[in-house]
């Protein structure tokens, strides 16, 4: 499986990635060995988004990032 997922950060914004391994990720991130979080820690996993194709994991983590996708996370999930 392909994830996109979502943290919010110790400064309370949301961040969004993409992985074929969730629960190494997460540690990963919590560890502070992800560059874009370390310095937002603590970090919690919001939710994430489960998908079979890698290519459409992408493509929705990509529409996330945009202007859209960003209005979609503040108003379903903040």
């Amino acid at each position: 499986m392909n994830y996109v997922y979502i943290l919010k950060a110790g400064d309370n914004r949301f961040y969004v990635g993409c992985t074929s391994d969730l629960e190494d990720r997460i540690e990963r991130h919590k560890k502070g060995q992800i560059e874009a979080t370390k310095n937002r820690l603590p970090i919690e996993l919001h939710c994430y988004f489960a998908f079979q194709n890698k290519y459409t994991a992408f493509n929705f983590e990509k529409y996330l990032k945009s202007g859209s996708g960003r209005a979609f996370i503040n108003k379903h999930l903040a």
